[in-house]
């Protein structure tokens, strides 16, 4: 893995389950791993037992990109063509910030722009609504 966190970096994301009553759009995100069209998006470790929570979206589906756990070692272990590896954003690079602030999650999650006054998540992702009765129409008129 390219710029793995180091253990005091690790240390300063809160425990699993220290911000479980932090709504979603406000919980924070500590962490950036990314490879390719994939991204971790980290908000709590336990690591103690080699797992974090976030939010993930794998080869830019942003329709099955959903909240979950991930392990440290899973991570570290994807290589593509034997070289290319996950990569963690550097801590002078990433700041900390809400779920909501970051484009690729509100797109995913279909939050508006409004909710954090950063424009529209249209832009990252065209064809996201933002209206669930709508994509749910746009998901019923698809063949399969």
């Amino acid at each position: 893995m390219w710029n793995e966190p180091t253990k005091e970096r690790l240390n300063k994301v809160p425990r699993l389950y220290e911000t479980e009553n932090v709504p979603l759009k406000e919980k924070l995100v500590h962490l950036h791993f990314f490879i390719g069209g994939c991204d971790w998006y980290i908000c709590e470790t336990d690591r103690d037992k080699d797992i974090m929570w976030g939010f993930c979206i794998l080869n830019n589906d942003y329709e099955m990109a959903e909240w979950g756990f991930v392990s440290l070692s899973e991570l570290r272990s994807i290589k593509i063509d034997g070289w290319l590896e996950v990569d963690c954003e550097l801590e002078e690079i990433w700041e900390v910030k809400k779920a909501v602030d970051i484009d690729k999650i509100r797109t995913a999650q279909g939050w508006t722009g409004e909710e954090n006054g950063s424009g529209p998540a249209e832009i990252i992702h065209p064809g996201i609504t933002g209206n669930p009765e709508q994509e749910m129409n746009m998901r019923e008129d698809r063949p399969c």
